[in-house]
């Protein structure tokens, strides 16, 4: 499944050239993931609680186009793979005209404790029903 999540870009955001900060790519790339956690009915609040984690093990941001000022950013955020102990997820960020602008790849590694550890089955299989 494809999530989609939307945000205007702010001047606060952006570099002197008007363009969307590379930094702050990341954080548009974390709160589309957040959106689609919480649709996926898996919100990183209730992983927490169940003692499961989320830790970024590998980032591969390809910068295609520039995001502009005020313009209004696109991103389609889906689960390419999982397994018990990792996920990856696909993104990519589209300016107001439709233009593809960012491709990344995720790799998530599941923890309890702050230490690698299996998704319990029936999380996993939870994620599962949301692969792309």
């Amino acid at each position: 499944m494809i999530f989609t999540f939307q945000k205007r870009i702010y001047g606060f955001e952006c570099d002197i050239y008007g363009h969307l900060n590379n930094a702050n790519y990341l954080q548009l790339l974390e709160a589309a993931r957040s959106e689609a956690s919480i649709e996926m009915k898996l919100p990183v609040g209730e992983l927490k609680d169940r003692g499961i984690q989320m830790f970024v093990y590998r980032f591969e941001l390809n910068y295609l186009k520039s995001v502009d000022l005020e313009e209004i950013a696109t991103v389609k955020s889906s689960f390419s793979e999982i397994s018990r102990l990792k996920g990856i997820w696909h993104q990519e960020v589209y300016n107001s005209k439709g233009e593809k602008c960012l491709d990344a790849l995720l790799t998530v590694v599941f923890a309890s404790e702050g230490k690698a550890k299996r998704l319990p089955v029936e999380v996993y299989e939870q994620f599962r029903l949301y692969l792309e």
